[in-house]
C-alpha cells in the first residue's frame, strides 16, 4: 500500500471519531475538536478546548490496518456466544489487559453516563 493511501485510510477512521464524538456532543465543534496531522505528536484525536476535554475525557490513538484480522474474529467469537453485548479481553504479556467493545457501544455508553 502506497503511503498516501495509508495516511487517507488513517484520516478516514479519524473523521468518523471525531464526527461521532461531535454527535454525542452538539454544544461542539470543528474547533473544539480536531484530527491530527499525519506527522503530528500526541493523540490521533485533538480536544482544542476546555469543554471538549471536561465532556470527553478520552486520548484517542486511531489505528486503521489489516493485520487486525484476528482481533476482529475474536470479537466475532464473543458475539456469537450469547445475545449479549460482545466484550474482547485481550492481554499480552507483560502489558495490562484491554477491553475491545464496538464503538458504538461505547458511545452509547458514554451517553448514559452523561
Amino acid at each position: 500500500m502506497k503511503p498516501r493511501s495509508r495516511k487517507a485510510k488513517g484520516r478516514y477512521l479519524q473523521n468518523i471519531v471525531r464526527d461521532r464524538i461531535i454527535k454525542l456532543y452538539p454544544v461542539l465543534s470543528k474547533d473544539d475538536i480536531r484530527t491530527s496531522l499525519m506527522s503530528e505528536t500526541g493523540a490521533d484525536i485533538k480536544l482544542t478546548s476546555h469543554t471538549s476535554r471536561k465532556l470527553f475525557s478520552y486520548s484517542i490513538e486511531c489505528k486503521n490496518r489489516q493485520d487486525f484480522k484476528t482481533l476482529y474474529s475474536y470479537f466475532r467469537q464473543a458475539q456469537s456466544h450469547a445475545a449479549l453485548e460482545p466484550l474482547l479481553i485481550v492481554k499480552s504479556n507483560r502489558e495490562r489487559p484491554l477491553a475491545v467493545v464496538d464503538m458504538e457501544h461505547l458511545f452509547q455508553l458514554i451517553e448514559k453516563n452523561n
